[in-house]
Formats: C-alpha cells, sequence, structure tokens
C-alpha cells in the first residue's frame, strides 16, 4: 500500500468516527434489510472470477453485523440468494450455493446471532435445507441480532406462499372459504408471511448502484425507507454504513400518511 492509500484510509477512518459521533441511536433503524448487489462487478473491476467476487461479498457478512451490532439494531435481513437467481449458468451456481452454505455455518457459529431462514425450503438442495434448519435450531437461544438469511427468496413468491398458507390453516381448522374470504384482511395476510411475527424494515439498503427492489420483500417493505448505494457490496465499508443511517435519521417518515 502508498503512502497515497494509507492517507486516504485514514481520512475514511477519522471521518466514519466523525459521523458515528453525530449518530443519534434513537433514530437508528430496528430492521435492516439488505441487498447485497455487485460482487460479480466488483470482481470483474478487480479481474477476478465471479465466484472470488461472491465469497468477497460473503466475507463482508460478519463485519456489516458487527456493525449493526455497535449501533442497536436489531433485525437484519440479508438477501443471498433470488428465486431468479436460480436460472444462473451451473458453474457459477454450485459454487454460489456452496458459498451460502458457508455462510449459514459461520453465523450460526459465531453466537452472536439468531438466524433465520426466509424463502421456500423446497427450491433449496436438501444439504442446504438441513443446515438451516440446524443453524435456527442451534441459535434459537440466542439474544442477539435476528438475522434473517433470505436464499430462494422472492417477493411474490412469498406473498404466493403466505396466501397458500392462509388456505391451509383456515382449512385444517374447519373455515369455510366463504368464511375465509370474509376475514382476509392485510393484518391475516401479513402473519402469514416468512417475517410474520417481526417488525417490517424500517431501511432498505442496496449497493452497487442499482435503483430498484427486484423484488425484496415487498409486501413488508410498503413503508420503508430506501438508501441506494454506489459502491459494491465487497467493497461496502462502514462509513457507507453510517452515512445510510444518517440518511435515514434524516428523514421524516410519513408511513403514508
Amino acid at each position: 500500500m502508498n503512502l497515497r492509500d494509507k492517507l486516504r484510509g485514514l481520512l475514511v477512518r477519522l471521518y466514519a468516527r466523525r459521523v458515528e459521533g453525530h449518530l443519534d441511536h434513537a433514530q437508528v433503524p430496528k430492521h435492516i434489510g439488505v441487498i447485497m448487489d455487485g460482487n460479480r462487478r466488483w470482481a470483474k473491476a478487480a479481474g477476478s472470477s465471479t465466484v472470488h467476487g461472491h465469497r468477497a461479498g460473503a466475507e463482508k457478512i460478519e463485519e456489516f453485523l458487527g456493525w449493526c451490532s455497535e449501533t442497536d439494531v436489531e433485525v437484519v435481513t440479508l438477501w443471498l440468494l433470488s428465486t431468479d437467481n436460480f436460472d444462473r449458468p451451473q458453474d457459477e451456481l454450485v459454487p454460489l450455493l456452496g458459498i451460502i452454505e458457508d455462510v449459514v455455518r459461520t453465523l450460526a457459529a459465531d453466537g452472536r446471532w439468531r438466524v433465520h431462514h426466509v424463502g421456500t425450503p423446497d427450491l433449496l438442495p436438501s444439504g442446504m435445507q438441513t443446515t438451516l434448519k440446524e443453524a435456527e435450531e442451534a441459535t434459537a437461544h440466542v439474544d442477539g441480532i435476528l438475522v434473517n438469511v433470505a436464499i430462494g427468496y422472492g417477493g411474490r413468491q412469498e406473498i404466493a406462499d403466505a396466501v397458500r398458507s392462509m388456505i391451509v390453516d383456515a382449512h385444517d381448522k374447519g373455515t369455510s372459504m366463504e368464511d375465509l374470504a370474509e376475514s382476509v384482511s392485510v393484518d391475516l395476510i401479513g402473519r402469514h408471511l416468512y417475517t410474520g411475527d417481526q417488525p417490517d424494515p424500517d431501511l432498505v439498503i442496496r449497493t452497487s448502484g442499482e435503483q430498484r427492489l427486484s423484488g425484496f420483500m415487498l409486501w413488508q417493505t410498503a413503508h420503508s425507507e430506501y438508501y441506494f448505494c454506489e459502491v459494491f457490496w465487497p467493497a461496502f465499508r462502514k462509513v457507507d454504513f453510517l452515512r445510510a443511517l444518517r440518511d435515514y435519521a434524516a428523514r421524516h417518515r410519513r408511513y403514508g400518511g
């Protein structure tokens, strides 16, 4: 590392401390959703392989959760694999699935996070289903940040699964379709989502400069604030995170009012 890079790094750290020093913890979002975008473009820019990009993105996760822990965030939802990602070439998808499975194991072994899967289990390989189940069971007692790992996740699929769950539940209770139709409400559908007992995201961060949701938590983000960051996910820094929190704190949330 040359002198210019060292000075730049020092200035960034000093700036991050300044931003953090002025951060009002009362205004910190309790639930943050993260669309971790840009792994492949980061790798391409670095002249490296796609797999290396995904590994670098995976390594960023625990660092990010550490920042969240320092700032009193209670729930984090990490979008690791969408339903659309299954259309990727096998030479990319197979290693990616392995990397994601390693992420889940690492989070569970850390001891600081409570892991919860959001997504459609049936879309995933049986080994990953077992890993997710074991991670949830092993961390059920943890009194730390609840980390939703969105794997095999799609927003439309979640709503379809919620409606299906609601119908099956009504059938099991002997409720007629007419009575079910009368009882359908926003709250009822919400309780059948993958995150049914959780608060909705206050803030959604998307890296890489893309300004779209791509189907992320379509139901839950109706009143969320969004922060789009130009940096690719593997290069996401604490100062970028603090800027997102500062931007969020400066907004006046109206919840549609």
